[in-house]
């Protein structure tokens, strides 16, 4: 387990990196972080550039909290996918533009463009409306979410998941560039979509998709 402290600075760092992206706006969104006995999250209602690590929220699996500021109206969301998902360490939630403009819609991403496969399948499903902060927004997603690592959320925003903030950040920048190139495709016509045969054949390249570790070499004549 890394120190706690790091990753609440990590946690703020992030939450600012978000907004210079383009992945949010003030001080929607939120972030959370697996950590020993629960999960940090960002408060609610705050100014990411006046975070200090105090502000993140040590949140329990039963919904209790300690520090002195309150969780992120999100909170249940963050806990239930961390309690389905064992193998996610961070969830980030944001507003982004083109996501949230496709949510909207009630659009999810199809198929149009081969690192759609990103997200975890085929698709990049679009969870329907439920209020924030609720057990059924909360429910809703979790099913959008069976198999991916990504979702929208209708008329909210996008959520994307990973093993740790870095790789959380990073897959929800590619689904906010999928978004805004899928919306750009949308004003000239309806994109072409690549078929389940190949976007199979992508998942599985996907599996060993960038560096890999290094093998072990040992000296000749070990």
């Amino acid at each position: 387990m890394k120190d706690e402290r790091a990753v609440r600075e990590t946690m703020i760092a992030t939450c600012r990196k978000m907004n210079a992206a383009g992945l949010n706006q003030g001080t929607s969104g939120n972030l959370s972080v697996r950590v020993d006995g629960g999960f940090l999250l960002t408060p609610t209602g705050m100014d990411y550039e006046a975070l200090v690590p105090e502000d993140m929220v040590l949140m329990r699996m039963d919904g209790s909290h300690e520090g002195p500021r309150r969780p992120s109206s999100e909170w249940q969301l963050h806990r239930d996918i961390l309690e389905a998902r064992p193998e996610v360490g961070a969830v980030l939630h944001a507003h982004s533009m083109f996501s949230t403009t496709l949510a909207c819609l009630r659009r999810g991403i199809p198929a149009f463009h081969y690192m759609v496969c990103a997200a975890g399948g085929v698709d990049v499903r679009c969870a329907p409306y439920a209020t924030f902060g609720t057990a059924e927004l909360a429910r809703n997603v979790l099913d959008a979410l069976e198999g991916r690592k990504a979702c929208l959320m209708a008329n909210h925003g996008m959520l994307a998941l990973g093993r740790d903030l870095p790789s959380a950040f990073k897959l929800a920048v590619e689904v906010e560039t999928l978004a805004a190139m899928y919306w750009r495709a949308l004003q000239v016509g309806e994109p072409v979509l690549l078929d389940d045969a190949e976007m199979a054949r992508v998942l599985e390249k996907f599996k060993t998709y960038g560096q890999q570790s290094a093998p072990v070499l040992t000296p000749s004549g070990a």
